[in-house]
């Protein structure tokens, strides 16, 4: 996998303008939402603890396929707000977790005014590369 930031393009605080990945099997993942595994909400009103569930049900989903944050080509972060220094607070605590090499491919930060389930705040979408068996 190769993670491009073209020359001309401005900085970024960790991801990668491009991600070119190898043709072969790829994941991807439905928006991995602050779900417990009984399907309750987690945090309520904390978007944080709802991060770090959003976290974990990330890290269980690309498990599963097979991959890990490392092999992320693509992600894109739902935060259900319009304050930037709330956006940036998703980010920085997204790339301090052990997700965090997933956010230095491709990757989106968006601010939403509503997401699917009632109290969602964070929501993150991933597309990956499986590695080759």
């Amino acid at each position: 996998m190769r993670r491009i930031h073209p020359e001309g393009l401005h900085p970024t605080p960790g991801y990668s303008h491009v991600t070119v990945a190898p043709a072969g099997p790829t994941a991807y993942l439905s928006g991995q939402c602050p779900l417990d595994a009984e399907g309750l909400l987690v945090g309520a009103g904390d978007v944080l603890a709802q991060t770090e569930q959003v976290v974990a049900n990330a890290l269980r989903a690309l498990a599963a396929a097979g991959a890990g944050p490392s092999d992320v080509v693509r992600a894109v972060v739902h935060v259900r707000t319009d304050d930037t220094a709330t956006l940036a607070a998703v980010w920085r605590h997204l790339r301090a977790s052990a997700l965090g090499p997933a956010l230095t491919s491709a990757a989106t930060l968006l601010g939403a005014s509503a997401l699917g389930y009632e109290g969602q705040l964070v929501e993150v979408d991933l597309t990956a590369v499986l590695p080759a068996a």
